[in-house]
């Protein structure tokens, strides 16, 4: 056979390559690099944050469509310690506290008083982030991927 046919047909073939991949590209472009919400949809999320009254600030908050309907939401969260350790007290017996603070007598046995109870108030702003990561999604249904960052 004729080598210019051999040439022809693999520009041929290669010219299509190019061609498909730059549609796949094109078309796939906003999937890979993920498209933003609608902005009245992330001021939506993002009130019911800040609403909350253990939430101080909400700060770099990224709303990301992952198609089918499926919401990626992700926001750095500042919680207000007071809001969170009234709830840890809450839950606290203060007849009993008080009397674990009455047998403080050393250096050592308050950091063991404070290390207990300060471990129990970072489980509680632990709690606290999966309570607003629930509530986001039971309120919008299309939020499958909540991530919330303490700042």
């Amino acid at each position: 056979g004729n080598p210019l046919y051999d040439s022809l047909g693999s520009l041929g073939v290669g010219t299509l390559l190019g061609v498909v991949s730059a549609f796949l590209i094109y078309t796939n472009t906003e999937a890979l690099l993920g498209r933003s919400i609608q902005p009245e949809q992330v001021q939506r999320l993002t009130e019911l944050l800040e609403n909350d009254p253990s939430v101080r600030a909400i700060h770099d908050v990224k709303a990301t469509d992952l198609g089918l309907g499926k919401v990626r939401f992700k926001a750095e969260v500042d919680f207000d310690g007071r809001v969170v350790t009234r709830s840890y007290l809450e839950k606290q017996d203060f007849d009993q506290m008080l009397q674990e603070i009455q047998q403080v007598k050393t250096p050592e046995e308050l950091e063991t008083f404070m290390l207990k109870h300060g471990e129990n108030i970072i489980d509680t702003l632990g709690a606290e982030v999966d309570r607003l990561e629930k509530e986001l999604k039971k309120r919008n249904p299309e939020v499958r991927h909540v991530d919330l960052e303490i700042l």
